[in-house]
C-alpha cells in the first residue's frame, strides 16, 4: 500500500457529490506533514515521516548504542553483530557480511570517486553522500531543531545540533575522563594520548594529529611570506607568528609560573612546563608503559623503539631522530658557530659547549 495520497487517488475515491470530497480532504489534512505537505493514510505512517523531520531515532542497538528511525533497519543492522562475515577485503582483512559493503569499502583503497556534481564538479565515493552534498546547492534544510528553529541538511547534523541543547557527550576518552559529542572529535582527542600524527607533509615531512593543522602549515611552502621580522630578516605568514618570533631578540618572556617563577616566551610553553609541578603525565608509550607530559616527547621517545631516524644530513650520509640533533651536526660540514663567549671572543656550535666554556671566566674571578 502506498504512503502518499495522490491526487488521482483523490479523484477516484469521489465520484460525485461535495460533502465526500471535503470528507477526504478533511482525512488527508489529518495525516499531512506540516514541516513538508506531505500526505499519508495512515497516522502511523505520518508518525513514522516525522522522524525525518525531528531526527528523533527510537530504536538503539543494544550491542553498539547506534539509532535508527525504524524497527526494521534496527533488525538488519543486528546481522552486523549476529552474523557471520562472508566478504573479506583483499587488501586490509576487514570481513563484511554483505557483498555491497564490501564493494563500499573497496573505495577507500582505490580511491575511486565514481559520483559527480554537475553543479561544482566534487565528487563521491558513495552515492548517499553526493546526494547529502547537493543540498548544499538546492538549498534544502528539512530537518529542524524544535529548541531554537535551526534548520539542517540531514538527519546527523540534526542531531549533532541537538546535542547543545541536552549536554548530551556519549563518547568517553579511555584514557582520561572527558567526553565528547563527536566522534570524530573524541578520536583528534585521543591523539594527544597516543601522539599519532597521520597527516602528513609531502613537501617537509612534518606530521599533524588534524588535516586541518596540515592544511596550515602547507601554506608554509606554497604562500608568500608577508611579515619580515627587521632584526634577522626572517619571514612570516601571520603577524602573530613575527610577534612571538620577535621575543627571540628581546629576550621578553611574558608568562611566568606562579609556582617556581620561571618565565617563557610562549604560554604553550608554560603549560608544557606546569605538568612538572601537577605531575600529569598522560602520554604513554604502548611498547614500554613510559609516560611522557607532551605528545611531541611521546613521539621522539617512540623512536627508539622503532629506529626512526626521518632527519637525514644533507652533506653526508648521517640519519637522526630529532631535527635538532640533525642541525647541531651539520655545524660540523658548515663550520658555523652561533654560541658567543661573553667574555672572550671564543665562539662554539653547541650551547653546551659555551655553558662549559665560561666556567673558566667564572672560576678565575673566584681567584682573583
Amino acid at each position: 500500500m502506498k504512503e502518499e495520497l495522490s491526487e488521482v487517488e483523490d479523484k477516484n475515491q469521489v465520484r460525485s457529490g461535495e460533502k465526500p470530497k471535503q470528507k477526504v480532504l478533511k482525512k488527508r489534512r489529518d495525516k499531512t506533514c506540516i514541516q513538508c505537505g506531505k500526505s499519508f493514510t495512515y497516522k502511523q505512517y505520518l508518525e513514522r515521516h516525522m522522524r525525518v523531520h525531528t531526527g528523533e531515532k527510537p530504536y538503539t542497538c543494544d550491542q553498539c548504542g547506534k539509532s535508527f528511525t525504524q524497527s526494521s533497519v534496527l533488525k538488519v543492522h543486528m546481522n552486523i553483530h549476529t552474523r557471520e562475515k562472508l566478504y573479506t577485503c583483499d587488501q586490509c582483512s576487514k570481513t563484511f557480511f554483505c557483498a555491497s559493503v564490501l564493494r563500499n569499502h573497496m573505495i577507500i583503497h582505490t580511491k575511486e570517486k565514481p559520483h559527480s556534481c554537475h553543479l561544482c564538479g566534487r565528487s563521491f565515493s558513495l552515492l548517499q553522500n553526493l546526494k547529502k552534498h547537493q543540498k548544499i546547492h538546492t538549498g534544502v534544510r528539512e530537518y529542524m531543531c524544535f529548541e531554537c528553529e535551526n534548520t539542517f541538511t540531514t538527519s546527523d547534523h540534526l542531531k549533532l545540533h541537538e546535542r547543545i541543547h541536552t549536554g548530551e557527550k556519549p563518547y568517553k576518552c579511555s584514557h582520561c575522563e572527558k567526553r565528547f559529542i563527536q566522534s570524530t572529535h573524541l578520536k583528534t582527542h585521543e591523539r594527544i594520548h597516543t601522539g599519532e600524527k597521520p597527516y602528513t607533509c609531502d613537501q617537509c615531512w612534518k606530521s599533524f594529529s588534524q588535516s586541518a593543522s596540515l592544511k596550515e602549515h602547507v601554506n608554509i611552502h606554497t604562500r608568500e611570506k608577508l611579515y619580515a621580522c627587521d632584526q634577522c630578516g626572517k619571514t612570516f605568514l601571520r603577524a602573530k607568528d613575527l610577534k612571538q618570533h620577535l621575543r627571540v631578540h628581546t629576550k621578553e618572556k611574558p608568562h611566568s609560573c606562579s609556582l617556581c617563577g620561571r618565565s617563557f616566551s610562549l604560554l604553550q610553553n608554560l603549560k608544557i612546563h606546569q605538568k612538572i609541578h601537577t605531575g600529569v603525565r598522560d602520554y604513554m608509550c604502548f611498547e614500554c608503559e613510559k609516560t611522557f607530559t607532551t605528545a611531541t616527547c611521546l613521539k621522539l621517545h617512540q623512536r627508539i623503539h622503532s629506529g626512526e631516524k626521518p632527519y637525514k644530513c644533507s652533506h653526508c650520509d648521517k640519519r637522526f631522530s630529532q631535527s635538532s640533533n640533525l642541525k647541531t651536526h651539520k655545524r660540523i660540514h658548515t663550520g658555523e658557530k652561533p654560541y658567543k663567549c661573553s667574555h672572550c671572543v671564543k665562539r662554539f656550535s653547541q650551547l653546551g659547549h659555551l655553558k662549559r666554556h665560561e666556567r673558566i671566566h667564572t672560576r678565575k674571578k673566584l681567584y682573583h
